[in-house]
């Protein structure tokens, strides 16, 4: 039988962080912890948003201001969640992302999208984790299946940008992350587990704020209002995109290392499953050089050691 929504147990007396909870995947992954009994955090990087979105929750859920693009701004927020929850954190959702904006640079130098896909959610985990007591649970893409990822060259300083690319990079970066975080778990004797999931295509604003990022004045306008079109004629809806990242933080059988997605043809809708990564994600000397160069270019100390 598919699993739905009402198979998620009684979140009663957890505590959950989302980022990027003002909209989409992460917004409806807020709204239906908090209905199951959850506390959430619902991490945002406009208050204005985070306002309107904290508005729709029917449950227990309160703003903190995030901006992954900003390691400043992160350290500030992994601060706040340890004193709000008295470092007692039942799950860490890393869900926020962007897709295909032009090149572009985070606060700290990074390039755009692997700024703050990868690298702003690798630091706050590390940042997190003395506090973490069930599973950290990392968005991916089917996009992770695409040209691959340059450790040594992540922030596109010595190719030629390409937006697509860079993303598809990014969601790489996010598996092998996940994968390589719950590997040194393991070795470390720790209950936490490390989890990944993927929405297959979903109708989320990702493609419409990219093509919003593009675009200027009228054709701006006119771009953005076709992406939404189309996006919603091949797309599944939030609801059912969400149910993958629902099933990693929530559901009883789940194991430190997985990989979850929609179960149709090709992983792009229908109930959730344990998903097929590229076998890169599994490489072990890829996750470690990963982990090392990410801590080399945040200064953050890794977790667990």
């Amino acid at each position: 039988m598919a699993w739905s929504e009402a198979d998620i147990p009684d979140q009663t007396g957890r505590t959950v962080l989302v980022t990027g909870a003002n909209s989409g995947l992460g917004l409806r992954s807020a709204q239906v912890l908090a209905a199951k009994g959850a506390h959430v955090i619902m991490a945002c990087r406009s208050p204005e948003k985070g306002k309107a979105a904290l508005a729709t929750i029917d449950g227990a859920a309160e703003l903190l201001q995030l901006d992954l693009a900003d390691l400043a701004s992160v350290r500030k927020a992994a601060e706040e969640v340890r004193e709000r929850t008295g470092d007692r954190l039942d799950v860490l959702m890393n869900n926020a992302g962007i897709m295909g904006p032009p090149k572009g640079a985070t606060v700290d130098g990074f390039e755009l999208q692997i700024g703050t896909n990868h690298l702003g959610h690798a630091a706050l985990t590390w940042l997190l984790l003395p506090a973490v007591i069930g599973r950290v649970v990392t968005l991916s893409s089917l996009a992770h299946r695409g040209p691959g990822l340059d450790v040594d060259d992540l922030n596109w300083e010595r190719r030629r940008y390409r937006a697509v690319g860079a993303y598809s990079a990014s969601k790489l970066a996010n598996l092998i992350f996940a994968i390589e975080l719950d590997r040194r778990l393991r070795a470390a004797g720790s209950e936490v587990v490390s989890v990944a999931a993927h929405p297959g295509l979903t109708d989320t604003e990702l493609a419409a704020n990219s093509a919003r990022t593009r675009g200027s004045g009228r054709f701006g306008q006119a771009a953005t209002s076709i992406v939404s079109f189309g996006n919603r004629l091949i797309t599944q809806s939030l609801q059912r995109g969400a149910l993958p990242q629902l099933y990693a933080a929530t559901a009883p059988d789940v194991a430190g290392g997985e990989y979850f997605g929609p179960q149709g043809i090709g992983e792009v809708a229908g109930s959730p499953k344990r998903a097929r990564a590229r076998s890169a994600a599994r490489n072990a000397d890829l996750g470690r050089r990963l982990w090392e160069r990410t801590a080399e270019l945040t200064g953050i100390a890794p977790a667990p050691e």
